[in-house]
């Protein structure tokens, strides 16, 4: 397959060395099928997975176009929005933006809920070339007129699958309807349901088409097992897989909100740092849950399919399905967490008889039965409780987490900066 050079696409001579400081010098395929249909202004429907590089496919020629334009934003009217699902993917577009536009003067804002909106209010009222947001808060700013969306050039729906599967419908199409109908409309999917190319039909308008999904739904590099286990013993089936040597660092997937939090908990008292991340957590505490598991000091997060996508993570050896979700491309989305830019990675999903169905689902999704695994279960011994646990310890590397012994849960007991809820970065 032809290379393709970022020299050959972009003008920007400030994007090209921001791109040439990370070491990037060859398109990614979505890459190099967007850029120049999106220099030209023609709506797009990419399907795409997360870590084909489609954030920079689209932030390139955004930033690009931002750049050369001579005046200033104009206070609360954005001349470019971007819808997310989560806040944590928000954080991370907003975060490849800054890094590709430093040599710029345009300037970005985040809008997300879980954190006050005075200080989002604040950014802009200021103006803002690019707005990144989720739709919830979006949508109460715009309501209360803090916001105005009728300057919008460029409107970008990322992950939209995702956006329907969280509710996030309604919110998008009055969104939608606040901004001009000429303009430039971008929509991103994983997988393209029957919601996703309705609405693609609704709001693009002559679109090119990029697909670079894999022919096969899962990396081939996963090694994807399933164990049958009773509910009631899927919490030590857990544990006891937790102590291999093999698993460094590790997401457990739980479908509830109560089911992450009492999941974390009980691997706590068996000395395993857990951390746990869902839609009740505010956003600082979600943002000091992610960190602990990036920089080591906890090696096990138990998520729920909030954190299937918009995250990534080096270095995650293992995913376990704690249970199946009800929807077989969850588990896509959720096992894809592991076996990143190139490494290999085991998923492991714990079924329960009732479970048999789900598991079915997705075996046809993705064209593979899951290698069935026994584990046998240690017994029961009351004495073995724990009660002040010493916390399990992982090999010290620069890419691998690490977690302290001795019973000091790390991490907890040190001071902490807030969260930064300016929501505004200047790249």
């Amino acid at each position: 397959m032809n290379t393709v050079e970022f020299s050959s696409l972009l003008k920007s001579v400030k994007l090209l060395r921001a791109l040439n400081a990370r070491g990037y010098s060859e398109a990614t395929p979505i890459q190099a099928q967007s850029i120049p249909h999106l220099i030209e202004g023609r709506d797009l429907l990419g399907i795409a997975q997360t870590g084909t590089g489609k954030t920079a496919a689209f932030a390139l020629p955004m930033l690009q176009k931002l750049d050369s334009l001579e005046d200033r934003p104009q206070p609360r009217r954005p001349r470019s929005l971007i819808l997310a699902p989560t806040r944590e993917l928000v954080l991370q577009i907003l975060e490849e933006f800054a890094l590709l536009g430093k040599h710029t003067g345009v300037r970005c804002v985040k809008v997300i809920g879980g954190v006050g909106a005075q200080p989002q209010v604040k950014a802009l009222s200021t103006g803002c070339d690019v707005l990144i947001a989720t739709p919830g808060r979006l949508l109460d700013l715009a309501n209360s007129r803090h916001v105005d969306l009728s300057q919008v050039a460029t409107l970008v729906l990322d992950e939209a699958d995702r956006l329907l599967d969280m509710g996030f419908i309604r919110d998008v199409k009055k969104i939608i309807k606040m901004t001009p109908d000429r303009r430039q409309t971008l929509l991103f999917s994983a997988t393209m349901p029957k919601e996703v190319a309705e609405l693609a039909r609704e709001i693009l308008k002559n679109p090119i088409r990029v697909d670079v999904s894999p022919k096969q739904v899962t990396v081939d590099k996963i090694d994807q097992r399933v164990v049958h286990v009773s509910n009631g013993d899927k919490q030590r089936m857990l544990e006891t897989m937790l102590h291999a040597k093999e698993v460094t660092r590790a997401i457990v997937f739980t479908r509830t909100k109560h089911g992450a939090n009492k999941v974390a908990k009980k691997l706590e008292q068996a000395g395993i740092v857990a951390e746990a991340i869902h839609g009740n957590k505010s956003q600082a505490a979600r943002q000091r849950a992610l960190a602990s598991f990036k920089n080591g000091d906890c090696w096990v997060l138990v998520a729920t399919d909030i954190a299937a996508r918009g995250i990534d993570v080096s270095g995650v050896s293992h995913v376990f399905n704690h249970e199946l979700p009800h929807e077989p491309e969850s588990y896509v989305h959720r096992i894809g967490r592991t076996a990143r830019a190139g490494a290999d990675g085991v998923a492991v999903s714990l079924v329960d008889s009732s479970e048999r169905p789900r598991l079915q689902a997705i075996e046809k999704l993705i064209k593979h039965t899951l290698s069935k695994v026994t584990v046998d279960l240690p017994p029961i011994d009351p004495s073995s409780v724990v009660v002040n646990p010493v916390h399990l310890a992982r090999p010290v590397t620069r890419s691998q987490p690490t977690a302290r012994a001795g019973g000091q849960e790390p991490g907890r007991r040190r001071r902490r900066r807030r969260a930064n809820n300016t929501g505004t970065a200047r790249v």
